[in-house]
């Protein structure tokens, strides 16, 4: 998955190991991006609360919508409903959540979870269950240090699967 054609991990333009910031959740494989099971779907209105949360004000919110207040709960930054899962800055735990919507058959997907080092991750609920195509389910993950974390970058992986498809989302972490 993340090594090139020779097998080798992959380099980045200074010949150094690949991050996920420069590979991000892998390659596209257009026939499988067809029928991709899951998606993160986002909405105008996601952008506006992002727009939010990164302290645009109503004059600068105008420019976009001229009907849109932030809410009083402004949610955070790590909040936008994406496939990666950054958070920065982190003391003890954060917990995130995120919407999916199955635009394939129904079935079920469970998560698998690789951990970013120096941190454990926890989802819920662990698995899924979608009865329609365009039904959304929401779940939270909770990134918590283990002890003193380094201040550096550090990734892991999230993936909901039903056996077919293979739903992955990068985790990217920095400690305080």
């Amino acid at each position: 998955r993340k090594r090139d054609n020779m097998k080798a991990p992959i380099e980045d333009a200074s010949l150094v190991k690949a991050t996920p910031f420069n590979y991000g959740s892998g390659h596209i494989r257009p026939n499988r991006a067809a029928d991709p099971g899951l998606v993160y779907d986002l909405g105008p209105k996601d952008y506006l609360n992002f727009l939010c949360a990164i302290g645009y004000n109503k004059t600068i919110l105008a420019t976009f919508s001229t009907k849109y207040a932030c809410p009083s709960d402004v949610p955070t930054v790590s909040d936008l409903n994406y496939p990666s899962i950054s958070v920065v800055n982190i003391t003890g735990q954060m917990t995130v959540s995120r919407t999916v919507k199955n635009v394939g058959t129904p079935g079920s997907y469970s998560v698998r979870v690789r951990p970013p080092p120096g941190f454990s991750v926890t989802v819920n609920p662990g698995s899924l269950k979608f009865v329609k195509a365009g039904e959304e389910k929401q779940f939270t993950v909770t990134i918590k240090a283990k002890g003193r974390a380094k201040g550096e970058y550090m990734f892991g992986m999230l993936t909901w699967s039903d056996g077919k498809h293979h739903v992955r989302s990068p985790i990217v972490v920095k400690p305080l």
